[in-house]
């Protein structure tokens, strides 16, 4: 099969290489569509340790079963592999397993390929009328989901009018559209890149600025989609007393927080990570049903020209917060 596989920092090659193998507790899907991740973005710029190449990158997939029983299933993958045994997993919290793999990180190869093999307990049925492109959004769109979630379950029922989204990439899409679909009714999204700014048309519940224009205005939550020191220092200055900082972003950097701060107004801190089985399968549910809007914020490319998307992104060149990669 035809594969994007990262080669070194900077260096992609689509080439040939071995199609996965099913195995009795795996379906075999055919990729349709997978989308370039920021974690994607850190190991092509020699980021991430934990992506060592050569490694076939990608996990935002959605695509169709190839045999057995589910074969000809349109499906939308969980990439997040866990044993269901431990006690995070039983506590609902598998997310935190301490088993966990997720495919474009070894032992598990990623999906810029035209083939991989997920358990099916990692599937979720897409319905007709919803496209694959859209589908292979849920993997995103859940990481925020999932942080909003935790966000409205730290505060006081109804203690969140207002919320500061910082960061316009698929991630803080993802924020906004979930705080709008969770109840949310006044969110401000902060984006420094203009051509990005100029491309975001959201739900009129959501101003797209410049951070500087945000001015002193307190919120009730920040969700930090970037995780920058700068930007951790933007969320300790903007979330009010009282107020709940939601930290997604794995930029880099160990600075930014305001620790006094945020002891004095006892702001609440969460460290986000992925998504649980749950949170995904109600992502999707709300997708299909289109409380998350019209998801029109991708844009679509071969990935045979992966390396060339990746070379734009770099750049600061696509305007769009997501770009699709589609194999065929």
């Amino acid at each position: 099969m035809k594969a994007l596989v990262y080669t070194g920092v900077e260096e992609l090659e689509f080439r040939d290489v071995a199609e996965p193998v099913p195995t009795p507790d795996n379906h075999l899907i055919r990729i349709d569509s997978v989308g370039i991740c920021g974690s994607d973005m850190h190991a092509y710029l020699g980021h991430d340790d934990r992506r060592p190449a050569p490694l076939i990158l990608g996990h935002e997939g959605a695509g169709t079963v190839v045999g057995g029983a589910w074969d000809g299933t349109r499906v939308t993958i969980n990439p997040l592999v866990t044993c269901g045994t431990c006690a995070a997993c039983l506590a609902g919290r598998d997310n935190l397993c301490s088993t966990r793999q997720i495919i474009s990180m070894p032992p598990r190869e990623g999906a810029f390929a035209e083939f991989v093999a997920m358990p099916e307990r990692n599937l979720v049925k897409v319905p007709a009328g919803i496209s694959l492109e859209k589908a292979a959004l849920a993997e995103p769109v859940a990481v925020s989901w999932h942080a909003i979630r935790l966000g409205l379950e730290a505060l006081p029922k109804g203690a969140v009018e207002t919320a500061l989204v910082i960061g316009g990439g698929a991630i803080g899409v993802a924020a906004a559209i979930s705080l709008i679909a969770q109840g949310v009714p006044d969110i401000t999204l902060v984006e420094p890149n203009k051509l990005r700014r100029d491309y975001l048309k959201l739900d009129a519940s959501v101003k797209v600025m410049a951070p500087d224009d945000v001015g002193e205005k307190l919120f009730d939550m920040t969700v930090d989609c970037v995780g920058y020191d700068a930007t951790r220092a933007t969320a300790s200055a903007a979330t009010r007393p009282g107020g709940v900082i939601l930290h997604v972003g794995l930029g880099g950097g160990t600075a930014g927080l305001d620790i006094r701060r945020l002891t004095l107004q006892e702001i609440t801190f969460i460290g986000t990570y992925t998504y649980t089985a749950q949170d995904f399968r109600d992502t999707c549910a709300a997708m299909f049903d289109g409380r998350l809007g019209p998801l029109d914020w991708a844009e679509n490319r071969p990935l045979s020209d992966g390396a060339q998307a990746f070379r734009d992104i770099r750049e600061g060149r696509v305007a769009a917060p997501k770009i699709i990669l589609k194999p065929a």
